[in-house]
């Protein structure tokens, strides 16, 4: 598939690898040239100097054969220029992403529909929406949502308290059982496991478990965890992401104080928001947090547009009693740094938009894809095709490719976790959790 994005900054830059790593034929084009022969040299893509709102650059990149048309520039108006230029060619699927919200509101006069855009995407609502997942399952430090919100893939880092510790998967099995969660994999030293019933849990350990929504307590209660909703939350920086965070946190119920510095945005967020207190000062003024009681807070959320500025506040926060910290980072490749420091979530919008864009326009049978961040791994949801060797097939029969596990299977709307002797069905939604290396055999065992 022929795929063509306008934009060589982060997002763009996730993306081509993404699918170039899929062998799939990609055209970047950029105005920094700089950038693009730097990403020439990195990945196996062609990249074209130029404006993507240019109908000759579009035209000279090959849009003519292009099935799929990303514009994830700085700029909305370049984004939305660029796809509407490409709907006089054959495209298939455009995707804008932009940052301006009249263009976002499903009442808005220039949504989607209107303009023609299969899908416009937020990074700042991308990542609000990210960050309340993180807020209601309080003590996973990564979530991610399948088959409609039925299944959830959850991240928990195990403590040295935790009684699974030292235990074998097999041994948990046996004590706790296992028909409610699949431990899908486990990240050791920036290492990513795909377990069998003989690796153990130790402290330190990032493990990811596939539970259906509803078991998510009982789950929880087996590993000795408990997510409830915080209390207090400390909100550093009023911009959107900030001011969104706030407004849904308040149906909630929640206790909110939201620090920002400059004096006349914090009127328009008074203005704008109801229980929510609003606090004018430096988020790093450790007197100040102090006064208004940081070392009760459940959570600090650190949402400026300065990555040092958010570390900052995050790790003052933490050494004066803050419970947890969700971290709005910019630069994505320091988040593998930042949990050493005590960062307990890092979170970098560009990337996270990158990820909802990458399960939107994922081809074929798979239904959705999730980057683990901070990880080599990914989630798929796919269609099993309807073959002789899948009917009636038990899973330990089947051979799956090394280095990827069934975490749940969706039938007739209906979820369930898997064991060795469940059975597919044509139809079935598999959730398949594999290494980077693993990808192209888990397509190859689906499409043999």
């Amino acid at each position: 598939m022929r795929i063509m994005i306008i934009g060589a900054r982060q997002v763009g830059r996730h993306l081509s690898r993404k699918f170039s790593a899929e062998g799939q034929d990609v055209v970047l084009i950029d105005r920094n040239e700089t950038r693009l022969r730097r990403l020439e040299r990195e990945l196996n893509i062609l990249v074209v100097h130029g404006s993507g709102a240019s109908i000759k650059i579009l035209e000279d990149a090959g849009i003519n054969n292009t099935e799929l048309f990303i514009a994830v520039t700085d700029s909305d108006e370049v984004n939305l220029v660029a796809c509407l230029l490409s709907k006089k060619y054959n495209v298939k699927k455009r995707v804008a992403r932009v940052r301006n919200e009249d263009f976002l509101s499903p009442d808005a006069p220039l949504n989607e529909k209107a303009l023609g855009i299969d899908m416009i995407i937020s990074p700042d609502r991308a990542m609000t929406d990210e960050i309340m997942q993180l807020i209601t399952v309080s003590e996973a430090f990564d979530t991610s949502e399948f088959a409609n919100g039925q299944v959830v893939l959850l991240g928990y880092v195990i403590n040295e308290n935790n009684p699974c510790s030292g235990s074998t998967l097999q041994k948990l099995k046996q004590q706790k059982g296992s028909y409610r969660y699949v431990v899908a994999a486990i990240i050791r030293n920036d290492k990513t496991i795909i377990p069998g019933g003989d690796d153990r849990i130790e402290v330190g350990d990032k493990v990811y478990l596939m539970v259906r929504r509803q078991d998510i307590t009982e789950v929880e209660s087996m590993f000795n965890l408990s997510s409830k909703l915080p209390e207090l939350v400390f909100i550093i920086g009023g911009g959107t992401i900030g001011f969104s965070v706030a407004k849904r946190l308040e149906t909630l119920g929640i206790n909110v104080r939201l620090v920002e510095e400059d004096a006349d945005h914090c009127d328009f967020l008074t203005e704008n928001l109801g229980n929510t207190l609003v606090l004018n000062f430096d988020g790093l003024e450790a007197d100040v947090l102090l006064e208004e009681g940081i070392e009760k807070a459940d959570l600090i959320i650190t949402v400026t547009d300065s990555d040092a500025s958010n570390i900052l506040a995050s790790l003052l926060a933490k050494h004066h009693g803050a419970k947890k910290c969700i971290t709005k980072i910019n630069r994505h490749d320091f988040i593998p740094l930042l949990g050493k420091l005590g960062i307990d979530v890092a979170l970098s919008p560009r990337e996270v938009a990158a990820d909802m864009i990458l399960r939107y326009v994922r081809r074929g049978a798979i239904v959705s894809v999730t980057t683990i961040l901070g990880s080599d791994a990914e989630v798929i949801e796919l269609k099993v095709p309807d073959r002789p060797k899948f009917r009636d097939a038990p899973l330990k029969s089947l051979y799956f490719p090394k280095g990827a596990i069934v975490g749940a299977i969706v039938r007739d709307s209906q979820v369930f976790i898997p064991s060795g002797e469940t059975t597919l069905q044509p139809d079935d939604n598999l959730i398949i959790f594999f290494t980077k290396e693993a990808i192209q055999h888990v397509e190859a065992f689906f499409e043999h």
